[in-house]
């Protein structure tokens, strides 16, 4: 299968952010994001190759995050990237949501995943199939 992701395009997504120091260590040193721009209310981010921009909201945070029904995150396709942000994620203490485990592990579409929390409570997650053409 090839994947259906057009190469002309780049997805983007903002999200609030209680401090934005606190969230370009995550999203970079952490997740090995590259920082884009910098402003004093923002910051734009290559998030594994979309746009990621954390905008200065504190009284926007979700005190309570769950899973479902808004979350973000990347669905790798090499089971070793996804083996490694998770032990990098262990490693700096990051919160899970959701330890990582296998989904539909009886189907076709099985599935590894887990869920972050970054500092300002947004729901991370990070997804690895087995078999490529049950990405999408």
């Amino acid at each position: 299968m090839t994947l259906n992701k057009k190469t002309d395009s780049i997805f983007h997504l903002a999200i609030p952010t209680h401090d934005l120091k606190v969230a370009k260590q995550f999203y970079i040193e952490i997740l090995g994001c590259r920082l884009a721009r910098e402003y004093q209310d923002r910051i734009t981010l290559d998030f594994f190759g979309d746009q990621l921009v954390c905008h200065l909201a504190p009284n926007e945070i979700d005190p309570n995050p769950k899973m479902y029904p808004r979350h973000f995150g990347r669905t790798f396709l090499e089971k070793s990237t996804f083996d490694q942000t998770i032990e990098s994620a262990k490693k700096y203490g990051v919160r899970f949501l959701e330890e990582p485990s296998m989904r539909f592990a009886e189907l076709p579409e099985k599935h590894l995943t887990v869920a972050l929390l970054d500092p300002s409570n947004n729901v991370v997650e990070f997804k690895y199939y087995f078999q490529e053409d049950y990405i999408y």
